[in-house]
């Protein structure tokens, strides 16, 4: 496997790009980013400086990961989602001074294996995505999100539950169960489980 790296792209010689890996048009990677295998940067999207993304992580175009972000194994990033780092945003200190990078602590976004965030989705920090939520286009997501979950809205909500597959799951007999592959999934408090008798 080659990693490809397109001739607009800005890639910092101090980043770290796993094999297989693909940045594409005027796409940014910072220094210190850590990269997996087969990822993919989008045209124009941003990765911060020592972000940290898994294998198999797609990230869409115009895409906005700010540090201190880290992104598990799977993880669809789609096009133009904002993962803030700033609590409390301002351009200038109370005295009108200009802020530096000094005068602020960055908070990140953790976002766990296999979840998805929707287009212009936008998730403020410091907050987490468990594994295998996903999160619809356009949502603003201010709070942890249980793993499985399916979150819309601004505030985001949770609305359902979703499978591995991505398809909203259906109960059904006590269980939660996948129209498309048919795997089952149990309520662990305010999370969601996979069943023990899946096949």
């Amino acid at each position: 496997m080659t990693t490809m790296i397109a001739a607009t792209a800005d890639v910092s010689e101090a980043a770290s790009l796993g094999d297989g890996s693909k940045i594409w048009h005027l796409a940014q990677v910072r220094e210190d980013a850590v990269l997996g295998e087969n990822c993919i940067v989008g045209r124009g999207a941003y990765v911060g400086t020592g972000v940290k993304i898994g294998d198999n992580t797609k990230i869409q175009n115009y895409a906005l990961v700010y540090e201190p972000a880290v992104l598990g194994k799977g993880v669809f990033i789609g096009p133009a989602v904002v993962l803030t780092n700033d609590t409390y945003p301002r351009s200038i200190s109370p005295d009108g001074s200009l802020k530096s990078a000094h005068d602020w602590t960055p908070v990140g976004v953790t976002i766990e294996d296999g979840a998805s965030i929707g287009a212009r989705a936008v998730c403020v920090a410091p907050l987490t995505i468990g594994r295998w939520a996903t999160i619809a286009a356009g949502a603003v997501v201010t709070k942890d999100v249980p793993a499985f979950a399916l979150m819309a809205g601004v505030p985001a909500r949770r609305l359902g539950w979703v499978g591995k597959a991505g398809f909203p799951l259906k109960e059904d007999g006590g269980f939660w169960v996948c129209p498309e592959t048919g795997a089952k999934y149990v309520e662990d408090g305010i999370s969601l489980k996979e069943a023990k008798d899946n096949a």
